[in-house]
C-alpha cells in the first residue's frame, strides 16, 4: 500500500460543500419531478411538497453557483477549474468571464437561469403548474447530472464536477510533495480571445434565451397531457416572445464579440458554435408565428407543437 500523503495549504471544505449542493440539487430536483407528477389536482399534498423540494432544488443550484466563484475569484488553485481558467491578473470582470469559460460553468449557467425561471412559474403557472414544473424538474435533473463527476458501472464517468482538485484530474510528479501548493504560484488564465467585454454580458443573456425555449415546450407538452390543444397557446406565448427576443440578443452580442476579437473579418462565418445558437432561434421564431396562428384561427396545431 501507498503513503498517505497529507496535503498542506488545500481548502477542501469549500469544495466538499461544493459537492454537496450538487449532489443536494440532483436529488431535489428528482424527487420535485416525481412529486408533481403524482400530484393528481391543484389541492394535492403531492404538489406542495413539489414546490418545497423545487426551492430546495434552486438554494442548491444557487450554492453551487457561489461556491464556485468563490473558488475563482479567492485563487484557489488546487481547484482544477480555477488553476485552468483563472490567474492572478485578471481584473474581476474576467474573474465573472472564467466562471462560464469552462462546460461545466456553462451548465451551471444553464441551471441557475432555469432555477430562477422555475420559481417564477411556481408563482405564475396556476393550473398548468404541475405538468409544467415536472418538465421544468426534469430538466434539471438532466443538467444536474452533467456536474455530478461520479463513477458508475466500470470506469464510467457521469458528468464532471467543477469541484475537482487538481490533483485529482493530473497524475505528475509535483503532487508527490504534501506542499505542492507553493510551487503553483498562478493559474493558466482566461483565454486571451475572451477577454472582451461582450464576453461578460454575451453569454449569461445567450444561456437565458436557452432557458427560456423550455418553457413554451413544458406547456406544450403539459396540454398534450390535459387534452388542452389550444388553452396553452395563451400562458405560453409570452414566454415564447421573450425567449426569441433575448436569445436573438445574445445572438447579435456574439457577433460583436466575433468581429472584435476574432479573424472572422465580420460577424458573422457560420461557425458551428454560431449555428448552433441560430438554428433554436430560428425554431422558435417559427414555433412563434405558428402559434399566433394557432391561437387565432386554431389551425396549424400539429406544425406548432412540433416546432415548439
Amino acid at each position: 500500500m501507498g503513503e498517505t500523503i497529507t496535503y498542506v495549504g488545500e481548502h477542501l471544505r469549500i469544495g466538499n460543500l461544493g459537492h454537496f449542493f450538487v449532489v443536494l440539487a440532483f436529488v431535489s430536483a428528482l424527487l420535485s419531478a416525481i412529486f408533481y407528477v403524482k400530484a393528481k389536482d391543484d389541492s394535492a399534498v403531492e404538489k406542495k411538497i413539489g414546490r418545497w423540494l423545487f426551492a430546495t432544488h434552486a438554494f442548491s443550484v444557487f450554492g453551487v453557483f457561489v461556491t464556485l466563484f468563490l473558488i475563482i475569484q479567492n485563487h484557489y488553485f488546487e481547484y482544477a477549474y480555477a488553476y485552468e481558467h483563472s490567474s492572478l491578473k485578471l481584473p474581476l470582470r474576467y474573474m465573472v468571464s472564467c466562471f462560464w469559460e469552462g462546460q461545466e460553468g456553462s451548465f451551471l449557467l444553464w441551471m441557475v437561469w432555469n432555477a430562477i425561471l422555475g420559481l417564477i412559474l411556481i408563482f405564475t403557472a396556476k393550473r398548468w403548474e404541475r405538468g409544467v414544473l415536472a418538465i421544468m424538474a426534469l430538466s434539471q435533473v438532466v443538467l444536474s447530472s452533467m456536474l455530478l463527476g461520479v463513477y458508475v458501472f466500470d470506469g464510467y464517468t457521469l458528468g464532471s464536477s467543477p469541484f475537482i482538485l487538481l490533483r485529482e484530474k493530473m497524475d505528475i510528479p509535483l503532487f508527490a510533495s504534501a506542499e505542492y501548493l507553493r510551487n503553483i504560484v498562478d493559474g493558466t488564465g482566461l483565454n486571451p480571445l475572451l477577454q472582451n467585454y461582450w464576453m461578460v454580458i454575451h453569454p449569461p443573456t445567450l444561456f437565458l434565451g436557452f432557458a427560456l425555449t423550455i418553457v413554451p415546450f413544458a406547456f406544450a407538452v403539459t396540454s398534450l397531457f390535459q387534452k388542452e390543444y389550444r388553452a396553452w397557446i395563451k400562458p405560453a406565448l409570452p414566454w415564447a416572445l421573450t425567449g426569441g427576443m433575448i436569445l436573438g440578443a445574445g445572438i447579435v452580442m456574439g457577433g460583436f464579440w466575433a468581429y472584435e476579437s476574432l479573424s472572422f473579418g465580420g460577424y458573422w462565418a457560420w461557425d458551428p458554435v454560431e449555428n448552433a445558437s441560430l438554428v433554436p432561434w430560428l425554431l422558435l421564431i417559427s414555433g412563434i408565428h405558428l402559434m399566433l396562428i394557432k391561437k387565432v384561427t386554431n389551425s396549424s396545431t400539429i406544425a406548432a407543437y412540433t416546432l415548439v
